[in-house]
């Protein structure tokens, strides 16, 4: 019995890309994601005046300046960030996620969440990792509904922005995505 090559090819290129997204990027210094971190927050606030809005009125926020995410069939993405509050840098966190389904590509993010009220804060560390998804609300705001939103519009927990997308992913299927604090 013979292999369909084109299959073969194709789930050996699945395997390899699950096993590279398995292995987390080299970590950053301290200092070194503190300053990614602050610098793409500061493009965000510069950029979009939700977020703006939004970081005059929260209580901390989390930036995860890139975050990779790749798969074919098989996915999952990883990032580093750092928790801000009152200017200062309280802690660490990181994100990963795996995926299954139709998709395709690969591409590098970077990914903010403002949080409104210490409730929300504090479901970040319970439970060793805070499940996205799971536990307080959060809406997602890309650049054109940042336009249309203002401060009084504004009553949920948590709200997240996607900035600076490069690459292309495309696909269907099952996500999910935890958010743990480092030791560093």
């Amino acid at each position: 019995m013979y292999a369909n090559p084109a299959r073969s090819f194709l789930m050996a290129l699945a395997m390899l890309l699950s096993a590279l997204i398995a292995l987390p990027a080299a970590a950053e210094s301290t200092a070194e994601l503190d300053r990614a971190s602050q610098a793409a927050l500061n493009r965000l606030l510069a950029k979009v005046s939700a977020a703006r809005a939004l970081n005059a009125k929260a209580i901390a926020v989390l930036v995860f300046p890139s975050i990779t995410k790749a798969g074919l069939v098989v996915g999952g993405q990883y990032g580093e960030g750092v928790l801000w509050r009152d200017g200062k840098a309280v802690g660490h966190y990181s994100t990963a996620g795996a995926s299954y389904g139709l998709q395709a590509g690969a591409q590098k993010y970077g990914y903010a969440m403002f949080f409104m009220n210490e409730k929300a804060l504090q479901a970040l560390d319970a439970n060793e990792g805070f499940e996205v998804g799971i536990g307080p609300s959060i809406v997602v705001i890309d650049e054109g509904m940042g336009k249309s939103h203002t401060t009084t519009t504004m009553q949920d927990d948590i709200y997240a922005f996607i900035f600076s997308q490069k690459g292309l992913m495309a696909g269907i299927g099952l996500q999910g995505n935890k958010i743990s604090k480092l030791n560093k």
